[in-house]
């Protein structure tokens, strides 16, 4: 069955009546004034059932918000994702996506609120605007597909170049992947209370844990690390590391980190076969099934 086409208007979203940061409507809407107390999760009443007994319950869930990625005025993507970090977000999702080669070619990022969600306006060169209109496709992404838009399989980018790796990431040990990958857990306050946002995370060759972002949405939360990365490289120095993520391995996060230059990444699940590829034409290091203390595989060493 065909798809219905995908739009990039915050008119397609939807919202339940919600609290901070949101205004209910008439309609049942929500929507965005005061960004600085938009929530990233909410109470919402349940009912627990046991063999035992059938319990009312309030359960903390995460919140799912649309974000409009505007660039110089044109819409370009929405982006259901976590209210939080969305000018890392958005320069992450740019960078990585191509539309920017580095962050001196953002001029400015500011944050809107509209009746229907978040819009982050992103004011790019003029070069990179051009190269944008002339690439550019509709994209509605949602937290689990990171294909969702193109408009052909034309569009479809499997290619990324070889990535330039120290020679510490050749190899890396199971001591180290350990490290980073238990100690993701407590640098994750959101999903400590909701038990539904992934982590991605930037972890020193000796497995600390250098940098945490979290989302709904594996790909945003990788976005979300990249931004900020380029946002700390340009104000200083980022030390060498790796991605570890609390996520199965997909096509998106590999070319993702390769398009960035990340020479290892680390998943607690699954690869899939394209990724894998990925890896391999990339020269990137893959290890996944990284499940502390059992051990991980390596699929790309």
């Amino acid at each position: 069955m065909a798809s219905p086409p995908l739009s990039v208007d915050l008119q397609a979203c939807a919202f339940a009546p919600g609290a901070g940061g949101r205004t209910d409507r008439a309609d049942g809407q929500a929507a965005y004034g005061d960004l600085t107390t938009v929530p990233t999760s909410r109470a919402v009443a349940a009912r627990r059932a046991t063999p035992d007994a059938d319990t009312a319950i309030d359960v903390v869930v995460a919140e799912e918000t649309a974000i409009a990625l505007v660039f110089n005025g044109i819409s370009h993507a929405v982006m259901m994702a976590t209210p939080a970090d969305l000018e890392a977000f958005a320069l992450g999702f740019a960078l990585s996506e191509g539309i920017l080669d580095g962050i001196d070619a953002c001029r400015d990022i500011e944050l809107q609120g509209s009746p229907l969600g978040i819009e982050v306006h992103l004011t790019i060169g003029s070069a990179e605007f051009a190269r944008l209109k002339d690439r550019r496709r509709s994209l509605a992404g949602r937290t689990g597909c990171g294909l969702c838009g193109i408009d052909s399989l034309a569009a479809l980018d499997l290619h990324s170049g070889p990535v330039t790796r120290p020679a510490w990431t050749r190899g890396l040990s199971l001591d180290t992947v350990m490290a980073a990958m238990s100690a993701l857990p407590d640098h994750q306050p959101l999903n400590q209370v909701t038990g539904g946002v992934h982590a991605a995370a930037w972890a020193l060759p000796d497995g600390t844990l250098y940098k945490v972002m979290e989302d709904v949405g594996r790909h945003n939360a990788l976005d979300k690390l990249i931004g900020w990365l380029a946002q700390e490289a340009d104000g200083g120095t980022v030390p060498e590391g790796f991605v570890a993520m609390s996520s199965r391995a997909s096509y998106e996060l590999v070319r993702k980190c390769a398009r960035m230059g990340y020479p290892a990444l680390t998943t607690i699940s699954a690869p899939s076969a394209l990724a894998i590829e990925l890896a391999t034409q990339a020269d990137l290091a893959l290890y996944s099934f990284c499940r502390p203390p059992k051990g991980m595989t390596r699929f790309v060493a």
